[in-house]
């Protein structure tokens, strides 16, 4: 089995398998079977999974799922992903494996070493990515054993929706290396959404892949996916607090969060850390009024200081 594993580790076969296949429809049969109430079936999908894939089902909720569907959705334990307390930093919104991340360069982006896409492309025609130039953004890769349910990486409020259609290419790095502007291509949804603390505008943006073409949202009660046909604009209004449940995918993905200047990644994110939901991701900016109070219990401590002295 390990010798299997071995085989379909090799860049080109990966490749060759995962992306020079007819992707969608490849991905709408996986959205049927997944979808089959049936315990048997299940179960041998199920240990068919464990054999390419770390599937670890501790942690859930329940384990005794009907469909495949069921066991990709599922649901954690209270209190499985602890959630950092500090209001001045952003938690990751999913478990993942952190893949590019670091300065927006303007307006552009890196999905890989030497393959920039711009922005604007990503997020459509219809949406203003200036905000973000020269800020900061961070690749959020879920593989498909991961818990695929995504939270709020903040206090924050969502105003608006874009559902854009696209391909359902493979995102792991193998495909990321060699496709261009891949995460334009592929079909995906752009969550534009502003901080209690500070509003500071954020975008969180999930990207489908091969396999996954399905995104549950709670606050618009839509399932988007390769067959939805609108509409794609949804101006919504929806509050959250940190931690909270926003969707899921069907199966894994990408998720890219992009906040603006002034925000810095936490110690230790880098490319190829994994990461758990909850766990601290963005540092925001300190305000002007933070600045002007932190000076004044400075001038503080020292007056009580020198007034001891």
């Amino acid at each position: 089995m390990k010798a299997l594993q071995k085989i379909l580790q090799q860049e080109d076969l990966n490749f060759l398998l995962t992306n020079r296949v007819p992707r969608l429809l490849l991905t709408r049969w996986m959205g049927w079977f997944s979808q089959i109430r049936n315990p048997l079936v299940c179960r041998v999908s199920i240990a068919v999974w464990r054999v390419f894939a770390q599937l670890d089902l501790s942690d859930a909720k329940r384990r005794d799922f009907a469909s495949l569907h069921e066991c990709f959705t599922r649901e954690l334990k209270p209190g499985a992903r602890p959630i950092v307390p500090d209001p001045d930093v952003l938690s990751s919104p999913c478990d993942a494996i952190v893949g590019a991340c670091g300065a927006v360069e303007g307006r552009q982006v890196f999905q890989a070493k030497g393959f920039p896409y711009a922005m604007q492309d990503l997020f459509g025609a219809s949406q203003d990515s200036r905000v973000f130039e020269d800020g900061v953004f961070i690749t959020l890769r879920l593989t498909s054993s991961m818990y695929h349910r995504f939270h709020a990486p903040a206090d924050c409020r969502v105003d608006h929706v874009t559902f854009i259609h696209g391909d359902t290419w493979n995102v792991n790095p193998i495909a990321l290396a060699r496709v261009e502007r891949l995460f334009c291509r592929n079909e995906r949804a752009v969550l534009r959404a502003r901080t209690t603390r500070g509003g500071h505008p954020l975008a969180i943006v999930p990207v489908a892949a091969i396999l996954v073409a399905s995104l549950r949202l709670h606050f618009t009660d839509l399932l988007l996916h390769q067959r939805y046909r609108g509409p794609n604009e949804i101006p919504c209004d929806a509050a959250f607090t940190k931690g909270q449940e926003m969707g899921w995918f069907q199966h894994g993905s990408t998720i890219i969060v992009f906040a603006p200047r002034g925000f810095e990644l936490c110690e230790g994110i880098a490319p190829g850390t994994q990461v758990r939901m909850g766990q601290a991701l963005l540092k925001m900016p300190v305000s002007a009024d933070d600045s002007v109070m932190a000076g004044s219990s400075t001038q503080a401590m020292l007056a009580v200081h020198e007034a001891q002295a």
